[in-house]
């Protein structure tokens, strides 16, 4: 039926995601057609939606496989490398940032477009609730002058008039035709059904798109957070941000997959209404209206003629009779009964009120307004609300994959520490080239070692001295490793070597300079350095 459609043609998307497979419980196929109260058809919609969850165990399932393989298969790493490559992980987190930048601005985009989508389709649904209130309205109150108002003005009039047998006849003409209107306008559709439907499922529809908009957007801003916290953590290697990240992945791609789920199986369900959406309406409004009024506001086609226009016609012809009787009794009998004016008033101006609904009514009941609204709704679904869940469905995939990829360089980042830290701790405390050797503070008992610094602050500057005459084996080496420290008092008294052996790593030319020792320098010193 939609391909006969001039005005409104369902997008490519809509028939793809129609051609998905539906199977029920039993992996049985199911007739696609969209039936949202049919228990096989829903069974349809969660299996596809449980398909992600597979997708989820299989994520789980290759990320449990990983860690162990890397548990149990881990390199020991070599000893003598004290800076450990870690452009893998970089570029892991460089690629998985990115990647998850990228799901992140397409997941706004498909929470914007969706949430337009179904603002359209409240909107329109709004509109049309409106005017099937202001039909029903409309009839509401015309029956009731008609059956209140003009009943008791006629039988007052029917009192006044009884001594002349053509004026009563003439009240009972008038009657006839209030009777007409009356049968007219109880002949039109009952439109307060179709009201409740409508009020409800725009209700309803905005209650879920709401909070499903909130939780999209939750989940945006979390991924992104996540994302910020994961490149922090892996640039500063930090253990606790690594569990952080670790513990909300696994949250968030869980969260991923169950979105991937419930939008897919959306999509689905929607497009499937929106191939053939006049079949699913005409089927859902056989209770409550004709077949051929449904079709007059489904297609609104020129050809097509209006079922009410009958209806209208007599209403029209049966006011303007009644406004001419009541226009020839106010002429010639208010002269003969006086009192009779004020009922003849009345009547004339419930007769023009009616008639001033008539023409409200006539426009209400065109069915160019409802049809309009028909089609703003459906172009706010299947265009914008499913493309909009096309690009959900998307960015829940790609931050499903990518948060796969984070988890697993998790653990290289996480060894990457551990090595570093053992590296840290297999240094020697002894080695005179330790850091933490270096910064020992100031140790009192050897205050009453001479330094150099002290004798060349007493000989003048380190520039005067001369050059050593000859090696002494009894003096200690220290003395001139101050000189390499820049005269600075935390080293001045910090010895080396002991008994008169450099570092093994010297060479022979450092070893002689390190054991020479002017006369000059002796005389100094004294024997505070005799061993």
């Amino acid at each position: 039926m939609a391909s006969s459609r001039q005005d409104y043609i369902a997008p490519w998307w809509t028939y793809w995601l129609h051609n998905f497979p539906h199977l029920n419980f039993n992996f049985q196929t199911v007739d696609n057609t969209f039936k949202p109260e049919d228990t096989s058809y829903q069974q349809s919609l969660i299996f596809l939606a449980c398909v992600s969850a597979v997708g989820l165990g299989l994520s789980l399932l290759v990320l449990s496989a990983y860690l162990t393989c890397l548990c149990c298969c881990r390199r020991e790493e070599d000893e003598e490398v004290k800076r450990p490559d870690t452009c893998c992980v970089t570029w892991a987190a460089v690629i998985t940032g990115l990647v998850i930048c990228s799901a992140v601005g397409v997941g706004f985009y498909g929470n914007s477009e969706t949430n337009d989508g179904v603002y359209q389709l409240t909107y329109s649904i709004y509109n049309a609730n409106h005017t099937l209130s202001g039909i029903g309205s409309l009839v509401g109150n015309s029956l009731g002058s008609m059956q209140v108002g003009l009943k008791e003005h006629l039988e007052r009039l029917d009192e006044i008039f009884s001594p002349r047998g053509d004026y009563t006849q003439n009240l009972r003409f008038m009657q006839q035709m209030a009777d007409n209107i009356i049968q007219q306008l109880t002949a039109m559709p009952d439109t307060r059904r179709v009201q409740v439907d409508l009020a409800a499922i725009a209700d309803r529809t905005s209650f879920i798109e709401y909070y499903r908009w909130l939780t999209y957007l939750l989940l945006l801003i979390l991924d992104l957070v996540i994302c910020l916290i994961a490149c922090l953590g892996l640039a500063k290697q930090s253990r606790w941000l690594l569990t952080v990240i670790m513990v909300c992945g696994v949250l968030t791609l869980i969260m991923s997959w169950a979105s991937l789920g419930a939008g897919t199986a959306t999509a689905v369900g929607t497009s499937d209404f929106c191939v053939s959406p006049d079949k699913f309406i005409a089927n859902e409004t056989k209770d409550s209206l004709s077949a051929d009024i449904v079709h007059y506001y489904l297609y609104c086609s020129q050809s097509l003629p209006n079922p009410f226009q009958q209806s209208l016609t007599i209403f029209q012809r049966s006011l303007t009779t009644m406004q001419i009787q009541v226009q020839g009794l106010l002429q010639f009998s208010v002269t003969v009964f006086p009192t009779a004016e004020k009922d003849l008033l009345g009547i004339q101006r419930i007769l023009n009120s009616s008639e001033f609904n008539l023409h409200q009514l006539t426009a209400l009941l065109d069915c160019r307004s409802l049809h309009k609204d028909y089609l703003e709704a459906l172009l706010g679904v299947c265009y914008d609300g499913v493309e909009g869940l096309l690009y959900l469905c998307l960015f829940s995939l790609l931050a499903a994959c990518a948060f796969c990829a984070l988890l697993c360089a998790i653990p290289r980042a996480w060894t990457l520490i551990a090595i570093r830290e053992r590296d840290y701790d297999d240094i020697d405390e002894e080695d005179p080239f330790n850091p933490s050797r270096r910064i020992t503070p100031y140790n009192p008992g050897r205050s009453q070692v001479h330094s150099f610094c002290s004798y060349s602050s007493s000989m003048g500057s380190q520039t005067s001295l001369h050059p050593p005459l000859q090696a002494t084996s009894s003096t200690p080496e220290y003395m001139n490793q101050s000189m390499l420290f820049e005269r600075n008092p935390r080293y001045e008294n910090v010895p080396l070597i002991g008994s008169g052996s450099p570092p093994p790593s010297y060479s022979p030319s450092m070893r002689t300079t390190y054991l020479s020792m002017t006369d000059a320098q002796i005389r100094h010193f004294g024997t505070d350095f005799q061993i």
